[in-house]
């Protein structure tokens, strides 16, 4: 027996749990939601309106004074509660196949009696999965604009940047690519894992150079697709905080998500060093073996 592959098995199994959580993290409520990789934070959207609203000639005022006057002894309390007067979220979590979305618990603004880290995130719902799915929040918040009831108001009245949209369609291309170098990571590292788990019963330097070209493919899909997740996470973030400031939006990239996907590269990397390791070692124990046997003393 080969006990030196059970180390890669070990491995590949672990960088094959973690890349299927990083591609179904978030992909139904209660399951790794914070584990997304970027935040959309709407909690104070529209409320830098209330300040122009007396002096605007924007066909929205109307609408701004009646919910001015429905809540106005609770803004200074809850600057949330204009977003949800219109029916919209706290937070929109994107996640590689959906979305999900929720409020900020007990509220989302510090305050005397809370600071920042007594808030969390509730969760009341998720997207249906989708594969190579991609978050665009004009759309998601349009539809949640509708659904509750307010189908003539659109993000323009709020303000909404379209800066914001072109630095996200840029993305869009690349979130297709990330989904489909997790799936091609998640195959080669199957194969990987079936290959170390085949070779504990056998030996030589053959199977274990099989096993150093396969974990390198797997290494290189899942490194690939973790530097495309980081670079959406990363400009995501930038482009909504560098034009949404102004309108209320923020956002956060997913950190915890970073982490996971970057810890199953680094695995699949250990994976294939104890390969190459057990091929050299192998080539020195045969040619060792051979010296060996030509330098014995024949005996009659």
């Amino acid at each position: 027996m080969r006990f030196s592959a059970i180390l890669p098995v070990l491995l590949c199994a672990a960088a094959l749990v973690l890349s299927f959580l990083c591609l179904f993290a978030g992909s139904s409520k209660g399951f790794m939601e914070d584990y997304a990789l970027v935040t959309l934070n709407t909690s104070e959207i529209g409320s830098t309106l209330f300040n122009t609203s007396k002096s605007s000639s924007n066909p929205f005022i109307s609408f701004i004074d009646n919910v001015t006057n429905s809540i106005e002894s609770d803004l200074s309390d809850d600057l949330s509660s204009f977003a949800k007067d219109l029916g919209l979220h706290d937070f929109y979590s994107a996640h590689i196949l959906d979305y999900c979305e929720g409020y900020y618990t007990p509220g989302p603004v510090p305050n005397a009696t809370m600071s920042k880290h007594d808030i969390h995130r509730n969760v009341t719902s998720c997207s249906n999965k989708t594969a190579g799915y991609t978050f665009d929040p004009r759309t998601t918040l349009q539809q949640e604009l509708a659904k509750s009831g307010h189908s003539n108001i659109n993000l323009t009245d709020l303000d909404w940047p379209s800066d914001v949209d072109k630095g996200l369609h840029a993305l869009r291309v690349a979130s297709k690519a990330m989904f489909i170098l997790y799936c091609i990571a998640i195959a080669f590292i199957g194969v990987a894992f079936v290959l170390a788990l085949v070779c504990i019963f056998f030996d030589g330097r053959l199977s274990a150079f099989v096993n150093v070209l396969v974990d390198w493919l797997a290494f290189l899909a899942i490194g690939l697709a973790s530097a495309i997740a980081t670079a959406i996470a990363v400009e995501s973030a930038d482009v909504i905080n560098k034009y949404g400031n102004d309108v209320g939006i923020s956002a956060q990239k997913g950190s915890k998500f970073l982490v996971l996907t970057w810890v199953a590269t680094a695995v699949m990397l250990v994976a294939s060093m104890v390969w190459c390791f057990d091929c050299i070692v192998g080539r020195k124990h045969q040619k060792t073996s051979k010296r060996g046997y030509v330098d014995e003393p024949k005996y009659t």
